[in-house]
């Protein structure tokens, strides 16, 4: 490359959620991807660092929907719902109801629900899930984990690691479950008719709406089973110029840790050597293993989250990491200071524990991070 490559992780304030806005590049020419869109409580940080880019630099080589779990999902709602759409996206990583079934591809008119209206809506029919040729994003049972380079040869390497389609089967029972009678599972104009005659969603009228009526909409429509939803979580490796990170969403640890295993074998390697980790499911103390993190070497974990549900990150995920991180000190990065990450501050704990805390030293703004 004709410059000394950077990589920047910034987690924008998304409450309780994830929404990570990713930069690489060189001196020549930076670009993007945007991992997860936060609650719609918190779009407006999402919208200021759009707003933020010139007008002839808004261009993302890949927006990920992880998973429908509204914490993750909804500030990307609100971003596709603009017409037209403030930015250039080349790839998009969804999996909609036509993926959570076995060879289940987009096929056009009656696919998907809201969310896929809004892609196939807002997008041409070959930016949804690229990647994979438009099937499911999905880990396969056997064989080499799926890898791709965004952009050219030089660029930016993704690899798979989760979801199976184990999980994704699963998703699929509770996604039409929980969609209730308002909207069939797959009917995509149906989902479009029903939300489109509401004023927030006609054509130039902006953003979504957020009166009562339409927040039991979306809740129904995107928040499903937590564990379902967990599982069926896009995460992957990133590695671009010497550096890389772990995107693990909200992925289950035993899958993470099964393709973990995989790609180490693949490469002959007994750990993965990364820069960071994206911490799954905001410290969760179900989503990290001693299992998954002897397989990992990696100086930051990184956390997102303000613990105003669920009191993320716990305690105990948090101990495991400092207990059985690879890379000793491990660094604990924290988008918020608040009361469920303020406890591993003091300088006393901190010594006796051996582990390095770091705080976003611009609270209300995005974290940057650089590897």
């Amino acid at each position: 490359m004709s410059a000394a490559p950077f990589f920047r992780i910034e987690m924008l304030p998304a409450r309780h959620g994830d929404c990570l806005f990713v930069e690489y590049g060189d001196a020549s020419r930076t670009r993007r991807m945007l991992i997860d869109g936060g609650p719609i409580a918190t779009y407006r940080h999402l919208e200021a660092r759009l707003d933020a880019l010139q007008q002839g630099d808004r261009r993302f080589e890949l927006v990920v929907m992880s998973h429908v779990d509204t914490d993750h999902v909804e500030g990307l709602v609100r971003l596709f719902a603009n017409k037209p759409v403030p930015v250039r996206v080349v790839d998009i990583w969804f999996n909609g109801w036509s993926h959570l079934q076995a060879g289940g591809r987009v096929l056009g008119g009656k696919q998907g629900e809201f969310l896929s209206a809004l892609i196939v809506r807002r997008f041409d029919a070959g930016q949804w899930n690229r990647a994979f040729a438009g099937n499911a994003v999905v880990v396969p049972d056997t064989g080499v984990l799926p890898e791709c380079t965004l952009a050219d040869a030089h660029g930016m390497r993704l690899t798979l690691l989760s979801p199976t389609r184990a999980k994704l089967d699963r998703m699929r029972e509770r996604w039409k479950k929980d969609l209730g009678a308002d909207i069939n599972p797959g009917d995509l104009e149906s989902a479009w008719t029903s939300l489109s005659r509401r004023k927030a969603y006609l054509p130039g009228q902006g953003l979504l709406g957020t009166t009562a009526e339409l927040d039991a909409v979306l809740r129904r429509q995107l928040k499903v089973d937590k564990a379902a939803a967990n599982g069926s979580s896009i995460a992957f490796l990133a590695e671009f110029g010497g550096k890389s990170c772990l995107f693990l969403a909200d992925a289950h640890h035993d899958v993470i840790t099964a393709s973990l295993r995989r790609l180490l074998a693949q490469r002959g390697e007994a750990v993965l050597r990364v820069d960071a980790v994206k911490v799954s499911h905001h410290g969760s103390a179900g989503n990290i293993s001693d299992e998954l993190l002897a397989l990992i070497d990696s100086p930051r974990f990184l956390f997102s989250t303000n613990g105003s549900q669920f009191r993320h990150p716990d305690a105990e995920a948090v101990q495991r990491i400092i207990a059985r991180s690879v890379h000793q000190p491990p660094t604990l990065c924290f988008n918020y200071e608040s009361q469920t990450t303020l406890r591993w501050a003091p300088a006393e704990r901190q010594a006796g524990l051996g582990y390095i805390a770091e705080y976003n030293p611009t609270p209300g703004e995005p974290y940057v991070i650089e590897l």
